[in-house]
């Protein structure tokens, strides 16, 4: 049987083979209501949620539409001004204790990849521009290296050259999930939030850039979290699983306890199909 998440009053200690260690974090948006427009109620979209990450691995978050899989992830980036309570201790530091200059550093350690890469290329700019932007910003390599290094960013993710002169229009689906990869590891991250990056993609292309992101991982010692709705696409590429239901972890576990624990309701899923 899986591991179940514990809680605890105590704050969480700094454990160093840890690169993540999130606990009991909870994120409510509030509802607004009446001619006041007073908070009347609040969604909790994430509703305690604890779990360690060790460095290096990769860890499947899993749970239908609406549990609080994509709020979780950003939440951990903050990606939001505050969140309700918890912690999330990057390399032993309090994210939300950060100042603003600690925490645009911060920014090229932590990187998210999302499920619509499209919406988040600009298109008004060539590819190579785009990957090169942040690491122009925050002068990752000297300007005499910058072109040979977003050369070997790009082939890295299976670009050629020729693509740093297109447009993001010109790509097709998963060569624009392709881009926004480069675009993350340019920034030579430690730990990279995937949300849904294979669900608007064929079973061929998603074979694809689940492999990339597994050499990847290689590369640059990534530890990756990557979220989906579809247990499949973390079945081989996970070391372990985290299941969220209602804005909580209820399950975690390697895939194969995942997927051979006839009480889980991802298992019986699976079982009819």
């Amino acid at each position: 049987m899986a591991d179940v998440k514990k809680t605890a009053e105590e704050q969480v200690q700094y454990d160093p083979q840890y690169i993540l260690q999130v606990k009991d974090l909870k994120k409510y948006f509030p509802i607004k209501g009446g001619m006041l427009n007073k908070t009347v109620g609040y969604v909790k979209a994430v509703d305690g949620v604890t779990f360690n990450l060790k460095r290096g691995t990769t860890m499947g978050l899993v749970g239908e539409s609406g549990c609080g899989k994509t709020t979780t992830g950003r939440t951990i980036l903050r990606l939001y001004d505050s969140k309700t309570s918890g912690q999330v201790l990057f390399n032993g530091q309090e994210v939300y204790d950060l100042s603003p200059k600690e925490m645009r550093a911060m920014r090229t350690k932590m990187q998210i990849i999302f499920q619509d890469p499209f919406s988040s290329l600009s298109p008004r700019m060539p590819v190579g521009e785009i990957i090169g932007e942040a690491v122009r910003e925050h002068n990752l390599v000297p300007k005499e290296e910058f072109d040979d290094y977003i050369d070997k960013v790009m082939d890295n993710c299976g670009l050629q050259p020729f693509h740093k002169d297109r447009y993001p229009h010109e790509f097709s689906g998963g060569m624009r999930q392709r881009v926004v990869i480069a675009i993350a590891v340019a920034c030579n991250p430690q730990i990279l939030i995937c949300d849904e990056p294979t669900t608007a993609l064929d079973v061929t292309i998603q074979a694809q850039i689940l492999q990339l992101l597994k050499e990847m991982q290689v590369k640059y010692n990534l530890t990756i979290v990557l979220i989906t709705h579809d247990l499949g696409v973390v079945a081989n590429i996970a070391d372990r699983v985290a299941v969220m239901y209602a804005g909580d972890i209820v399950e975690i576990g390697t895939s194969d306890e995942i997927y051979y624990d006839p009480r889980h309701p991802y298992t019986l899923s699976l079982i009819h199909i």
